[in-house]
């Protein structure tokens, strides 16, 4: 079936030749048509341009997309859409002055989403996830990146994965899973962290790598969570696994993630709201990509990652 979007006010992202990202003052630029056409065949870009060149062509379908911009879906590249109940008594928290911090010490955040997930079926999982999926594809996602981590045990990480894992089945939208394992220590390995540790890389990755079930390993690399040394082990066993890391860093401190996920050639840091110009400095020729999410910093009242002096350092930012 060929498709015709003729009169297109502007016409997004077209560029000559392909490239893999953009970085610093290049990002500033945004390639586009005025008053374009779009050819598309079996849902497949075929032709683009100016309406002035349009080709002559015997459509199944015309749209006219006249005062409307066409541009690329999104990529949402690090998401937690799988996961069961809500925290909304955490926001009361939030504004009762109790910080992220002061929550999870008390057995909220991380481990108040665990709790909820292990007391709930995979089915039930997948219903509610379902919601959420389609409702960012109806938002203009076309791929996007679901993390575990609200397991916390080899069942409950599995269930998470196998419902991410049905969501890619089921629609028809890029998903890319990635194991987050290393989210947080359970209550039961509060003073036994070698053993959750051993339970990550002994346990949960050879179910992981056995089943197909991720792409990705993730580790919370923060202070109170998972320090340098035992990011780097996991990242080192999940390698080992056929996993590429993307990891969580620098989210409320600075303590060496960023130049740990760069050792191990990791695909992406994400958080960064606190940057020094150390951490900056160590992704700079690297082919670690640079992840901020201000939504977090606007929900949880914590610092913005510094996106405009890093990109004034040459770097790229998703």
């Amino acid at each position: 079936m060929t498709t015709l979007i003729t009169n297109i006010q502007e016409l997004l992202q077209v560029r000559e030749t392909s490239i893999a990202k953009v970085s610093g003052s290049e990002m500033a630029k945004l390639p586009t048509i005025k008053n374009a056409f779009l050819i598309l065949k079996d849902n497949l870009i075929e032709d683009f341009g100016s309406m002035d060149n349009l080709p002559k062509i015997n459509a199944d379908q015309i749209i006219d997309a006249t005062g409307k911009v066409v541009l690329p879906s999104w990529c949402d590249s690090h998401t937690h859409i799988v996961y069961a109940g809500n925290r909304e008594q955490e926001f009361v928290d939030r504004i009762n002055g109790l910080s992220y911090e002061e929550i999870a010490n008390r057995g909220g955040g991380i481990l108040n989403s665990a709790k909820k997930l292990n007391d709930s079926s995979e089915e039930e999982i997948y219903e509610q996830s379902k919601i959420r999926l389609e409702e960012v594809m109806h938002l203009g996602t076309g791929a996007v990146e679901i993390k575990s981590g609200y397991g916390l045990t080899v069942d409950g990480e599995l269930k998470m994965l196998r419902v991410i894992q049905k969501l890619a089945e089921n629609y028809p939208i890029a998903i890319k899973a990635t194991f987050l394992g290393a989210h947080a220590f359970p209550l039961h390995y509060k003073d036994d962290k070698a053993g959750y540790l051993d339970e990550i890389i002994n346990e949960m990755l050879p179910e992981i790598s056995k089943n197909k079930l991720a792409d990705y390993v993730d580790v919370f690399c923060e202070s109170g969570y998972f320090s340098v040394e035992e990011t780097e082990k996991i990242m080192e066993a999940g390698l080992a696994f056929g996993l590429k890391p993307k990891i969580h860093v620098n989210q409320f401190n600075s303590i060496g993630g960023i130049q740990a996920g760069v050792k191990f050639n990791a695909l992406s840091v994400d958080h960064l709201e606190v940057m020094n110009p150390e951490d900056i400095q160590a992704l700079k020729d690297t082919e670690t990509m640079p992840v901020a999410l201000p939504s977090c910093s606007y929900f949880l009242s914590i610092p913005y990652t510094p996106a405009r002096e890093m990109i004034k350092a040459g770097l790229p930012l998703a």
